[in-house]
Protein backbone atom coordinates (compact mmCIF):
# COMPACT_ATOMS: atom_id res chain seq x y z
CA UNK A 1 0.00 0.00 0.00
CA UNK A 2 1.42 3.39 -1.01
CA UNK A 3 1.51 6.57 1.03
CA UNK A 4 -1.84 7.69 -0.36
CA UNK A 5 -3.35 4.34 0.61
CA UNK A 6 -1.97 4.66 4.14
CA UNK A 7 -3.46 8.15 4.43
CA UNK A 8 -6.84 6.95 3.14
CA UNK A 9 -6.82 4.11 5.68
CA UNK A 10 -6.11 6.54 8.53
CA UNK A 11 -8.82 8.95 7.38
CA UNK A 12 -11.40 6.15 6.96
CA UNK A 13 -10.61 4.97 10.46
CA UNK A 14 -10.99 8.42 11.98
CA UNK A 15 -14.32 8.93 10.24
CA UNK A 16 -15.65 5.53 11.33
CA UNK A 17 -14.58 6.22 14.92
CA UNK A 18 -16.30 9.59 14.87
CA UNK A 19 -13.08 11.32 15.85
CA UNK A 20 -13.17 15.12 15.99
CA UNK A 21 -9.71 15.09 14.42
CA UNK A 22 -10.88 13.71 11.09
CA UNK A 23 -9.70 15.77 8.12
CA UNK A 24 -13.17 17.17 7.40
CA UNK A 25 -13.82 20.33 9.49
CA UNK A 26 -16.34 19.70 12.29
CA UNK A 27 -19.80 21.01 11.49
CA UNK A 28 -20.71 21.76 15.10
CA UNK A 29 -19.40 21.62 18.65
CA UNK A 30 -16.99 18.79 19.30
CA UNK A 31 -18.57 15.80 21.05
CA UNK A 32 -17.47 14.92 24.57
CA UNK A 33 -15.09 11.97 24.26
CA UNK A 34 -15.65 8.98 26.51
CA UNK A 35 -13.97 5.60 26.28
CA UNK A 36 -16.34 3.98 28.83
CA UNK A 37 -19.60 4.81 30.57
CA UNK A 38 -19.47 7.17 33.52
CA UNK A 39 -20.36 4.38 35.96
CA UNK A 40 -17.41 2.35 34.67
CA UNK A 41 -14.81 5.02 35.32
CA UNK A 42 -12.11 4.37 37.89
CA UNK A 43 -12.02 6.96 40.71
CA UNK A 44 -8.79 8.57 39.52
CA UNK A 45 -8.40 12.32 39.74
CA UNK A 46 -6.88 13.69 36.48
CA UNK A 47 -4.47 15.96 38.36
CA UNK A 48 -3.26 13.06 40.49
CA UNK A 49 -2.93 10.91 37.37
CA UNK A 50 -0.67 13.53 35.79
CA UNK A 51 1.35 13.99 38.98
CA UNK A 52 2.07 10.30 39.48
CA UNK A 53 2.76 9.49 35.83
CA UNK A 54 5.04 12.52 35.67
CA UNK A 55 7.57 10.51 37.68
CA UNK A 56 8.24 8.45 34.54
CA UNK A 57 11.07 10.23 32.74
CA UNK A 58 10.87 10.21 28.96
CA UNK A 59 12.78 11.39 25.96
CA UNK A 60 11.36 14.13 23.74
CA UNK A 61 10.67 14.02 20.01
CA UNK A 62 9.18 16.16 17.27
CA UNK A 63 6.94 14.30 14.82
CA UNK A 64 6.84 15.94 11.38
CA UNK A 65 5.06 15.39 8.08
CA UNK A 66 5.71 16.93 4.65
CA UNK A 67 3.70 19.72 3.08
CA UNK A 68 0.88 18.45 0.86
CA UNK A 69 1.20 18.49 -2.90
CA UNK A 70 -0.01 21.72 -4.56
CA UNK A 71 -3.71 21.75 -5.30
CA UNK A 72 -6.85 23.92 -5.34
CA UNK A 73 -7.42 25.97 -2.25
CA UNK A 74 -6.68 29.31 -0.61
CA UNK A 75 -2.92 28.82 -0.66
CA UNK A 76 -0.05 26.40 -0.09
CA UNK A 77 0.12 24.65 3.27
CA UNK A 78 3.50 24.07 4.85
CA UNK A 79 4.83 21.00 6.65
CA UNK A 80 3.30 19.85 9.92
CA UNK A 81 4.88 18.97 13.24
CA UNK A 82 4.31 18.69 16.97
CA UNK A 83 6.32 17.92 20.11
CA UNK A 84 5.72 14.41 21.39
CA UNK A 85 6.84 12.58 24.53
CA UNK A 86 4.64 9.52 23.97
CA UNK A 87 6.95 7.67 21.59
CA UNK A 88 8.25 4.10 21.77
CA UNK A 89 9.78 1.33 19.71
CA UNK A 90 7.22 -1.42 19.13
CA UNK A 91 8.49 -4.26 16.96
CA UNK A 92 11.77 -5.44 15.44
CA UNK A 93 10.27 -7.71 12.76
CA UNK A 94 8.62 -5.93 11.07
CA UNK A 95 10.26 -2.69 12.23
CA UNK A 96 7.48 -0.69 13.92
CA UNK A 97 7.34 2.32 16.24
CA UNK A 98 4.39 4.04 17.88
CA UNK A 99 3.43 7.46 19.13
CA UNK A 100 0.34 8.78 20.87
CA UNK A 101 -1.47 11.98 19.95
CA UNK A 102 -4.48 13.71 21.51
CA UNK A 103 -7.68 13.32 19.52
CA UNK A 104 -8.11 17.10 19.81
CA UNK A 105 -4.78 17.75 18.04
CA UNK A 106 -5.04 20.07 15.04
CA UNK A 107 -1.73 18.77 13.66
CA UNK A 108 -2.67 15.09 13.54
CA UNK A 109 -5.20 15.40 10.66
CA UNK A 110 -2.42 16.88 8.50
CA UNK A 111 -0.12 13.97 9.34
CA UNK A 112 -2.96 11.53 8.63
CA UNK A 113 -3.52 13.12 5.21
CA UNK A 114 0.18 12.79 4.41
CA UNK A 115 0.20 9.13 5.44
CA UNK A 116 3.85 9.48 6.47
CA UNK A 117 5.94 11.08 9.21
CA UNK A 118 9.41 11.43 10.66
CA UNK A 119 10.20 11.15 14.36
CA UNK A 120 13.04 13.54 15.28
CA UNK A 121 14.66 12.50 18.57
CA UNK A 122 15.87 15.67 20.28
CA UNK A 123 19.19 16.33 21.97
CA UNK A 124 19.90 18.02 25.31
CA UNK A 125 20.44 21.45 23.72
CA UNK A 126 17.13 21.47 21.79
CA UNK A 127 14.71 22.54 24.53
CA UNK A 128 13.83 25.76 22.67
CA UNK A 129 13.11 23.76 19.51
CA UNK A 130 10.80 21.48 21.47
CA UNK A 131 8.92 24.43 22.98
CA UNK A 132 8.42 25.92 19.52
CA UNK A 133 6.74 22.75 18.30
CA UNK A 134 4.63 22.51 21.46
CA UNK A 135 2.81 25.75 20.59
CA UNK A 136 -0.47 25.85 18.70
CA UNK A 137 -1.37 28.27 15.94
CA UNK A 138 2.12 29.55 15.17
CA UNK A 139 4.44 28.84 12.22
CA UNK A 140 6.42 26.13 13.97
CA UNK A 141 8.97 25.86 11.16
CA UNK A 142 9.91 29.57 11.11
CA UNK A 143 13.69 29.75 11.36
CA UNK A 144 14.02 25.96 11.71
CA UNK A 145 16.43 24.21 9.38
CA UNK A 146 15.50 20.82 7.97
CA UNK A 147 16.05 18.47 5.05
CA UNK A 148 13.62 15.88 3.61
CA UNK A 149 13.83 12.41 5.10
CA UNK A 150 15.07 9.95 2.46
CA UNK A 151 11.89 7.91 1.89
CA UNK A 152 8.87 9.99 2.88
CA UNK A 153 10.21 13.53 2.46
CA UNK A 154 9.07 14.46 5.97
CA UNK A 155 11.17 17.20 7.60
CA UNK A 156 14.34 15.91 9.26
CA UNK A 157 15.25 18.66 11.71
CA UNK A 158 18.77 20.05 11.84
CA UNK A 159 20.73 19.03 14.90
CA UNK A 160 18.45 16.17 15.95
CA UNK A 161 20.75 13.34 17.07
CA UNK A 162 18.53 10.64 15.54
CA UNK A 163 15.54 10.29 13.24
CA UNK A 164 13.06 7.59 12.17
CA UNK A 165 11.29 7.89 8.78
CA UNK A 166 7.93 6.09 8.70
CA UNK A 167 4.69 5.37 6.88
CA UNK A 168 1.45 5.08 8.84
CA UNK A 169 0.63 1.40 9.34
CA UNK A 170 -2.27 1.44 11.83
CA UNK A 171 -4.27 3.83 14.00
CA UNK A 172 -5.98 2.67 17.21
CA UNK A 173 -8.12 4.44 19.81
CA UNK A 174 -6.80 4.91 23.33
CA UNK A 175 -9.39 6.91 25.24
CA UNK A 176 -8.85 10.60 24.51
CA UNK A 177 -5.73 9.78 22.45
CA UNK A 178 -4.95 7.92 19.24
CA UNK A 179 -2.20 5.30 19.04
CA UNK A 180 -0.38 5.67 15.74
CA UNK A 181 1.76 2.75 14.56
CA UNK A 182 4.40 3.53 11.97
CA UNK A 183 6.39 1.15 9.79
CA UNK A 184 10.03 2.21 9.71
CA UNK A 185 11.28 2.89 6.17
CA UNK A 186 14.63 4.48 7.07
CA UNK A 187 16.43 5.73 10.16
CA UNK A 188 19.73 7.12 11.28
CA UNK A 189 21.77 8.62 14.10
CA UNK A 190 23.61 11.75 13.03
CA UNK A 191 25.41 12.72 16.22
CA UNK A 192 26.50 11.51 19.62
CA UNK A 193 25.40 13.41 22.67
CA UNK A 194 23.06 13.57 25.64
CA UNK A 195 19.29 13.31 25.08
CA UNK A 196 16.68 15.89 26.02
CA UNK A 197 14.62 14.46 28.89
CA UNK A 198 11.31 15.43 30.47
CA UNK A 199 10.47 14.62 34.08
CA UNK A 200 7.80 15.99 36.43
CA UNK A 201 7.02 18.94 34.19
CA UNK A 202 10.61 20.01 33.59
CA UNK A 203 13.32 19.45 31.01
CA UNK A 204 16.58 17.85 32.09
CA UNK A 205 19.71 16.13 30.90
CA UNK A 206 21.11 12.66 31.32
CA UNK A 207 24.10 12.21 33.62
CA UNK A 208 25.87 8.85 33.70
Amino acid sequence: MGHAGMAATAVRYLRSAGSPTAVDPPSGPRPRLRAVREDERLPVDPAEFRRVLGHFASGVTVVTAPAPAPGPGPGPEGPAGFACQSFASLSLDPPLIAFMVARTSTTWPRIARAGVFCVNILGADQERLCLGFAKSGADKFAGVGYVPAPVTGSPRLEGAPAWVDCTIAQVHTGGDHLIVVGRVEALGAEAEGAPLLFHRGRFGRFSA
